[in-house]
């Protein structure tokens, strides 16, 4: 098996967003459309890399217009780079603020636990291995 590369997984995430895998709060704030693919992702992609590469998962608040709209998440890889798949969603002037670190809860997720599935899913079906995602934290 070839090891994966970021370019191979980001591929393979692209390919696995849909409405049914956008955060339902982005789904009725916006709604989902193939021209902005990322919506609604940041939360469940990060964890998806997360699992390939570990590192530590990033979160902010999303301004728009002085109000805040959300969260965004997204992947500080173990050499510190910060890694951020999913920050072409915001196409209407919103702004990410007061990002900061935040340990992954053990276990199965409080929240999107399904759609994160469904991802992981996608994404092993995508590559046409499973062996390129270690088994969800569950």
């Amino acid at each position: 098996m070839i090891p994966l590369d970021l370019l191979t997984l980001d591929r393979a995430l692209r390919a696995g967003w849909a409405a049914g895998t956008c955060s339902p709060d982005d789904l009725a704030r916006a709604g989902w459309r193939p021209g902005n693919p990322a919506w609604g992702h940041c939360d469940i992609t990060a964890l998806v890399v997360n699992d390939v590469f570990g590192g530590d998962l990033m979160v902010g608040e999303v301004h728009q217009a002085g109000e805040q709209h959300g969260f965004h998440w997204w992947n500080r890889l173990p050499s510190g780079v910060e890694l951020d798949l999913t920050r072409e969603q915001f196409q209407n002037g919103q702004s990410v603020s007061a990002a900061r670190a935040v340990t992954r809860p053990p276990g199965r997720l409080p929240r999107r636990w399904e759609e994160y599935l469904l991802l992981r899913e996608r994404v092993i079906e995508h590559l046409g291995h499973p062996g390129y995602l270690p088994g969800p934290a569950a």
